[in-house]
Order: C-alpha cells, then structure tokens, then sequence
C-alpha cells in the first residue's frame, strides 16, 4: 500500500516478521503493563516485523534498512525467532521491483535487524545484496559495528559490515546531513550512540522514519524504550524534541518494528496517545524506464 505526499511516495514492506523477548522491547516498564497492550506468548515474546520501506523521491528509489536478511547465524536464528526466509526479494517483486531498481539504502544503523539484509552471500564471503546502490550510514555506526563493546557485540556482524566497506558502496556521514532535496538524515542517538533517522519532504507534507527510537506505536510515550537502548536518556530526549511535537500534526511517522502498523499518524483524544494508520492505496511503485 503506497502513501503518496507532495511528489514523493512511500512504501512499507515487512521483509521479516519474528519474536522478540517483550522485556528487551520495553525495558523499565513492568511486564503487567506492557502484556496488556500486545500478544505474549508463554516465553514471554512478542510479534514484531522487520518492515523497510522504499521510497520514491525525485526520481530515485530510496530503502529504509534492509531487515535481518538470508544470511542469519544459528545464534541469529535463536535471538529473533526467525529463519532465513527473507522476504524482500517477493516483497520488491510485489512492486514490479528487483534488488537492481534500489539507488540509495539508508542504513539507521547495523544491528542485524536492520542491516543483516545488507549483503548476500558469496561463496564464503558476502557482497552487496543492492548491487547498484549507495548506501548511507553514520560513521561513529559503522566504527562501532566494527569494533562493538561487550554490550553490543551480538547485535552486529563484522563481516557483514566489512563486505560493505569493501565493495566501496558505503557513504560515511558526520552528523545530520541533507543526502538529497527534501531527504535528510538526523541523528537521534539513544539506541547506540550513532543511530539516524530520516525525514522526508515534498510540498510541505512530511513523513519522518525515527526507527528504533520510535519501533511501535506503544513507544511513543517516553519512559517506553528498549533494554538495548545503549543511551536511554537520550532516547527520551529526542522523543521530546522531534516525536511529542508531531502529536495531533498531519506528519507521518513509519515504525519499524510494529506487528500491526506500518504507517501511522499520532493524536492524543485527551487523556492517551494513539496512533491512526494514515489512508493507504494499492498503486505499486512505478518501474522505471
């Protein structure tokens, strides 16, 4: 379902639903209060997708992260619940789309749920999976995946990371940046030290992708944050800044982790927050030439 703002147009793709423990997802908030909101199963999990989203803007087609991908490890495979059934390539052919038709992967950071669909594998060694892409990232992320502290080790994979520095495909950027009209990058901090988001914006209507500051709906409200979140307060601040400004506006955030939305709007009826899925249609991306 593609949403159309200004001259651009976005669309979500879940290219992995998975578990997740709903204790890493929430954090400091008591399970009696978070199991209320969403299924939970006797492991105390809870359905989350990897949804990407390809955005059309200027004649390029942009992709919001790529998922865990098909290259999980066994221990991959038991953090997330999932297997190596990736479902990108469908998900882009279901768009009149293949992994060629991509211009620009924007990378919001390179834990394996967002970055692991980065690559493929070759042989023993991994290239591009976008082999005509450029794809951005944070410096201060990309060193940090390379060189993880003992917290954050499982989170990445070197070589996963090294085979995109490799084939020259990386795009380092320090800070926020404006990566094209309309396109720019925005440091939020908080989930690692180096995590980015991006806004979009076409004839004055925006639509903001803050990933894992903001992966549910339920993660609107500010003491709502992941147990992974390596710098929380800072997590807490930019919801301040950038996301309690956009209640009850006409932006539109993208989640990246939800079960159930993808899209959404933010409003408060006065006494809570709730998200209202924006109005979506069935129009594909357009192939080019």
């Amino acid at each position: 379902m593609t949403y159309e703002f200004g001259q651009f147009q976005i669309t979500p793709i879940v290219e992995h639903r998975f578990y997740l423990d709903g204790g890493t997802m929430f954090g400091v908030v008591p399970r009696k209060i978070w199991g209320r909101l969403l299924p939970v199963d006797d492991d105390n999990f809870i359905p989350m997708s990897c949804t990407l989203y390809v955005v059309v803007a200027d004649g390029k087609r942009y992709l919001i992260d790529t998922g865990l991908g098909g290259c999980l490890t066994p221990m991959e495979e038991k953090i997330y619940s999932a297997s190596n059934d990736s479902a990108i390539d469908s998900e882009l052919a279901r768009l009149n789309l293949t992994a060629d038709d991509i211009d620009v992967v924007l990378l919001t950071h390179l834990h394996t749920d967002h970055a692991g669909g980065a690559v493929v594998a070759d042989g023993d060694s991994f290239i591009p999976k976008f082999p005509k892409a450029t794809y951005y990232v944070q410096r201060r992320e990309f060193e940090d995946a390379l060189n993880p502290d003992e917290r954050s080790v499982a989170a990445y994979s070197h070589d996963r990371v090294q085979a995109l520095s490799d084939a020259g495909c990386l795009v380092l950027l320090d800070g926020d940046t404006e990566i094209a009209s309309g396109v720019t990058a925005v440091v939020t901090g908080g989930h690692t030290a180096a995590h980015q988001g991006f806004e979009f914006v076409s004839c004055g209507q925006k639509v903001v992708n803050y990933c894992d500051v903001v992966p549910t709906a339920q993660h609107v409200k500010l003491p709502y944050g992941a147990s992974v979140d390596l710098y929380p307060l800072q997590t807490v601040a930019f919801k301040k800044t950038h996301i309690l400004p956009l209640i009850d506006s006409d932006v539109v955030v993208a989640l990246a982790h939800d079960h159930q939305y993808d899209l959404v709007r933010f409003k408060s009826d006065g006494r809570k927050i709730v998200a209202e899925p924006v109005t979506l249609h069935a129009e594909p991306v357009r192939k080019k030439g």
